[in-house]
């Protein structure tokens, strides 16, 4: 009887969020890109914390936490990020019923940047910040999933200028941290992907370049890592085939069911300005993908999608479809949109 109490107050929430055409979830209080996304309650509520404002430099990055209650399709403020700085590049989840914060980067005014070690738990219920132990590699930009609603996967990622292998696993349960087995590609930040099942698939980012000119380019390199059931930090990796498109570089990911989408980013590796390291402005693609786990294939959903995004971080996945909360638009546009992808 609960749970159809909660999910007709669902439907009466979504019927005031949708309107009777298209589906449209109202924007966020306040435009950033590169901001931390995660959920709670199977969807029903979404976090979006910190990240930068459409000015787009160090004095705009803001420590601000927003929550969507998809139920009543309204935004709620939470209590800001500890620190005395807000960070960029941060990667969250939601486990254990609490909101997990982890790493990220942060800019001084001469443009200096330097990764953190930081992991912060935000407990909805109490509305409070609570301290986790430190990540003991500090990254930025990495790719993060969640195993068995306790293990939080740090795949990769950045820290400071050293691109980084490791996967750093932290157990919700015991604040504690280990390491699973190393990633077996090139080192990458600014990649997507995402754990579903008992699987991770992540793609492309950026490398070191080996010639002149830009020091970073796309990587094209696909991965797929089955976690051992017995022993959580046992990967067991094996090369993917080329995903749909080009390779790109922040693009969002996240699960859905048995696959992991994957929407927008861009051709171009590029810094929190959207202006590429070879000096150009990026552009987000249109295309929208995923990786079915059971089919074990590629697919393609929408090569137009609407409204693409790149730096959103994360796709979340809620009772009404697919969504991106933030990120930057066409012309590099930071925006506050809230956007659901379209289905196949």
């Amino acid at each position: 009887m609960k749970k159809f109490f909660g999910f007709l107050m669902l439907l009466l929430g979504a019927a005031g969020v949708l309107g009777a055409n298209e589906p449209k979830l109202p924007s966020m209080p306040a435009a950033v890109s590169s901001n931390a996304v995660a959920s709670l309650k199977n969807g029903l509520e979404l976090f979006s914390l910190m990240g930068v404002g459409p000015k787009k430099a160090w004095d705009d990055i803001t420590n601000q936490v927003y929550i969507m209650h998809l139920a009543s399709g309204k935004w709620s403020e939470g209590r800001p990020v500890p620190g005395v700085a807000g960070r960029l590049g941060a990667s969250a989840a939601g486990a254990k019923g609490v909101i997990i914060l982890l790493g990220g980067y942060v800019v001084d005014g001469q443009g200096g940047e330097m990764t953190v070690a930081d992991v912060n738990l935000y407990s909805p219920f109490d509305r409070r910040w609570y301290s986790g132990k430190e990540i003991p590699i500090p990254v930025d930009s990495a790719v993060v999933g969640v195993f068995r609603d306790r293990y939080v996967y740090l795949i990769g990622g950045r820290s400071n200028r050293l691109l980084v292998n490791n996967v750093q696993v932290y157990d919700a349960e015991k604040d504690s941290w280990s390491q699973a087995t190393a990633l077996p590609g090139t080192a990458v930040f600014g990649h997507a992907g995402g754990l579903a099942d008992d699987t991770i698939v992540y793609l492309d980012g950026a490398m070191r370049s080996t010639t002149s000119g830009a020091p970073y380019v796309a990587s094209a390199e696909c991965w797929l890592g089955k976690i051992d059931h017995k022993d959580p930090t046992k990967i067991d990796w094996s090369k993917l085939p080329a995903h749909p498109g080009p390779a790109h570089f922040g693009i969002a990911a996240g699960e859905k069911e048995h696959k992991v989408l994957f929407s927008g980013g861009t051709a171009s590796p590029h810094n929190f300005k959207g202006i590429g390291y070879d000096g150009q402005p990026a552009e987000a693609s249109t295309v929208t993908f995923a990786y079915d786990l059971r089919a074990g294939r590629w697919e393609t959903i929408s090569e137009n999608t609407p409204d693409p995004r790149m730096d959103s971080r994360r796709i979340l996945s809620t009772p009404l479809g697919a969504v991106i909360m933030g990120g930057m638009a066409k012309n590099q546009a930071v925006t506050a949109r809230v956007t659901l992808l379209p289905k196949k």
